[in-house]
Parts: structure tokens; C-alpha cells; sequence
């Protein structure tokens, strides 16, 4: 069964956006890496990168398949989780406590445009 943490924003590409003031941390939702299985790889962005909300940022791969990520924010990339470079099943671990990026927002209203986390639980399970 899936975690769906309450105070997180929710994508309909199952991107995790957590916001600590002026930045958001970025991840894959427990649900994606339950559906990906086992993940063998994580594509980073590079830091210092401008993504914007709905473009590809990298990748998550599974012995099962591969899997873009999208970004479901704007912003420029602060950090990235470099442990998953070594160990990528840390998503498998706890996907909400692995995060893949940590963006400084650009534009918070594209927030509004993201489920919180009951419209998610339903998103997943229609």
C-alpha cells in the first residue's frame, strides 16, 4: 500500500514537492517507485540548471523500466541528492525521505497547480 504524506504537492507524473520556505525539495512519490520496482539508477540535473515547471530534469531507472522525471516546479537547482548516486535503491527505502533535487522556487503560484495529498491518493487509485 502507498504512503500519501499530508503538506506535500502532488504531480500527475507522481513528482513529491516538499516546501521548506523558499525552496522545494523534489522527488518520486512512494507510489511511482512501487510501480517501477526495484531502482537500479538516478539521472540527476546538474546544479546551478534552470528547469521549469513540466520539463524533463533526468531520470529514474528500474530493473523493470525507465521512467523521466518531470519537474513540477520552476526554479534553479541548488542541490542535488548525490548519495543516490551510489545507492539509487534509497528510493525504494523511503521515497519521501530521498529526495532528488532541492530547487529555489521561481514561482510559488505553480503550487496551486499541483494535488494535495488526498486528490493524489484518488488520482492513484481511480
Amino acid at each position: 500500500m502507498a504512503k500519501f504524506i499530508e503538506g506535500l504537492y502532488y504531480s500527475v507524473s507522481h513528482e513529491y514537492v516538499r516546501v521548506e520556505g523558499e525552496f522545494a525539495y523534489i522527488g518520486i512519490t512512494d507510489y511511482a517507485q512501487n510501480a517501477l520496482g526495484n531502482v537500479v539508477y538516478v539521472d540527476l540535473p546538474e546544479v546551478d540548471d534552470e528547469i521549469e515547471a513540466g520539463e524533463d530534469f533526468g531520470a529514474v531507472e528500474s530493473v523493470k523500466a525507465a521512467s523521466d522525471l518531470t519537474s513540477p516546479v520552476s526554479g534553479v537547482v541548488v542541490e542535488t541528492n548525490e548519495a543516490l548516486e551510489d545507492e539509487p535503491e534509497l528510493i525504494n527505502k523511503d521515497a519521501f525521505a530521498n529526495w532528488i533535487m532541492k530547487v529555489k522556487l521561481a514561482d510559488t503560484t505553480e503550487l496551486d497547480n499541483l494535488m494535495d495529498a488526498k486528490a493524489y491518493e484518488a488520482f492513484c487509485n481511480k
